[in-house]
């Protein structure tokens, strides 16, 4: 489901062929997406473990997925967005959900590994990590109107 949240964009990434193994494209500076360079990180994600919820005030995150599939959540709860209190479910990782997912500040999200294999999920942040700009609600917080309740572990 895409409830076309305002300011999130989708973007197919190449996998370029290679001997030895594929090249994974990310993201590039001239790309529309791109919002700027702060900080690269990855974050692993256990089998069927949920991440969830955080919200940046001010960084814009980047995400692709090159190991496992993931199932990405958006809410909108921003006051006076044309998407507000839109759901928005992503699935990200290989070998069909190639793709880039940006998510503007101000957005609720949260994410689940699905499949048998750990998740490893790069994040391409447009601003250094600084945790006073972050705000976490509990994956099964009741102000938010999607459950990931069948998920087995949850952090």
């Amino acid at each position: 489901m895409d409830a076309g949240i305002q300011g999130v964009a989708l973007q197919e990434l190449a996998v370029i062929p290679a001997d030895g193994g594929p090249v994974l494209r990310m993201l590039r500076p001239d790309w529309p997406l791109f919002a700027g360079f702060g900080e690269l990180y990855f974050s692993e994600v256990a089998p069927g473990a949920v991440k969830a919820w955080k919200r940046h005030s001010r960084q814009t995150q980047h995400l692709a997925v090159p190991v496992g599939r993931l199932k990405l959540v958006i809410y909108d709860a921003r006051p006076g967005s044309a998407s507000f209190g839109r759901i928005g479910e992503y699935i990200l990782g290989r070998p069909d959900c190639y793709r880039l997912l940006r998510i503007p500040p101000g957005l609720w999200y949260g994410f689940t590994a699905i499949g048998p294999e750990k998740t490893l999920i790069c994040n391409c942040a447009d601003l250094p990590h600084d945790p006073a700009e972050s705000t976490r609600k509990p994956w099964n917080s009741l102000d938010i109107p999607y459950s990931f309740a069948s998920s087995e572990k949850n952090v």
